[in-house]
């Protein structure tokens, strides 16, 4: 199943830049549209079949995880990538996660190397099924298309319809996840699922790494980040930027004071989940508000940890995932998901000489992580 949702890149723009949405996308007075951050060639999946799988017969793997790509929604043609770790879930039900892209709504695809390989890592390392959602795209479908996407996915993977997540999965163990745009609408489809549409479902967590939330007003660190803004050292993501994002991919329809972006402490606490991992990286613009999103969930009862990547910048994890504090991130994020079977996976892999890894709780954390549980 090729890349649906990444519309070709486009030539040089010519002209004035009207929305600078760097290091994503520039769109050009003229109309023309640049994107800056390329997509990298799709990954096959392992399966190319939609076959009943018997729960006695787990399907063969690739590199120890097994790959298969689905239609979540006949209507819009949304569609997902299914990662199924192998061996170490033999004769137990494995957690479920839905996980959603990062790239500013407008780039990146489940199908892709970059997105491909952190899906197929985190299954490995957390033992569970991972449903990486294809969603479509700004400004081609404007927000809230994305939003509509994940509630398809959602409702498509409480429905057990489909042979994998009925054979293996354990839908009481249901997490939301994602990065950056991800992560953004993560929290969004948990927010629907507050409502009536969402009776049904049961979701026992959600993890936010860097999510991007912004807002009408500048909160002090990104008045300081703007202020001291240097050319020779540019944040990956600069305040005056994000503020034309939101309107942008929302067709014009919606402003930064837009509660989706901007979600209000009382939406936040009431979110329909039992625990939740927020993880902010220290040079990030955006990470105050990641910490002022986690006290938030705080105050509504649940259990919240907070990670904390000092010297780090926006999605550092994707782009260099053996740096000690990616490698941190990711074991904090697979112990979140399933503790157990995450720290016996560290074990496994440093016996077999794979990588070394702290599992939390059992060594100290890497000196390039601080991280604070909120409970």
């Amino acid at each position: 199943m090729a890349p649906r949702s990444s519309p070709a890149i486009g030539g040089g723009g010519g002209g004035r830049v009207a929305v600078d949405l760097y290091p994503f996308l520039r769109v050009y007075e003229g109309g023309h549209i640049e994107r800056l951050v390329r997509s990298t060639a799709a990954v096959a999946a392992s399966h190319d079949d939609g076959t009943a799988t018997s729960a006695a017969v787990r399907p063969a793997t690739r590199d120890g995880v097994a790959t298969r790509d689905v239609v979540v929604d006949e209507d819009t043609g949304a569609s997902a990538r299914l990662f199924l770790p192998g061996g170490g879930g033999e004769g137990r039900r494995l957690p479920l996660v839905l996980y959603f892209h990062g790239g500013a709504f407008v780039t990146g695809s489940a199908f892709g190397r970059l997105f491909h390989r952190y899906a197929a890592s985190l299954a490995a390392r957390a033992g569970a099924l991972v449903v990486s959602v294809e969603y479509r795209l700004a400004p081609e479908h404007p927000l809230p298309a994305a939003f509509a996407d994940g509630w398809a996915a959602l409702r498509w993977a409480a429905s057990l319809a489909d042979p994998w997540v009925a054979c293996y999965a354990d839908p009481t163990r249901l997490f939301l996840a994602g990065e950056s745009a991800g992560a953004t609408i993560a929290h969004n489809v948990a927010a629907r699922a507050a409502g009536p549409d969402g009776d049904d479902v049961d979701i026992e967590g959600v993890a936010l790494l860097q999510p991007c939330f912004w807002g009408a007003r500048w909160l002090p660190s990104e008045e300081a980040a703007a202020a001291g803004w240097r050319d020779d050292e540019p944040p990956m993501l600069a305040p005056g930027r994000l503020d034309a994002l939101w309107p942008y991919v929302t067709g014009g329809a919606a402003g930064n004071d837009d509660p989706r972006i901007d979600p209000p402490a009382e939406d936040v606490s009431s979110l329909p989940c039992r625990r939740a991992l927020v993880a902010v990286a220290e040079k990030d613009v955006l990470s105050e508000r990641g910490r002022r999103y986690a006290a938030q969930l705080r105050g509504g009862g649940r259990e919240v940890t907070l990670v904390e990547s000092e010297g780090e910048d926006h999605c550092f994890h994707l782009y260099r995932p053996a740096r000690p504090s990616a490698v941190e991130l990711m074991d904090r994020v697979a112990q979140f998901i399933s503790p157990a079977s995450s720290c016996l996976q560290a074990e496994e892999l440093h016996l077999h000489g794979r990588r070394r890894t702290l599992c939390h709780g059992n060594a100290t954390a890497a000196a390039a992580t601080r991280s604070d549980s909120l409970s």
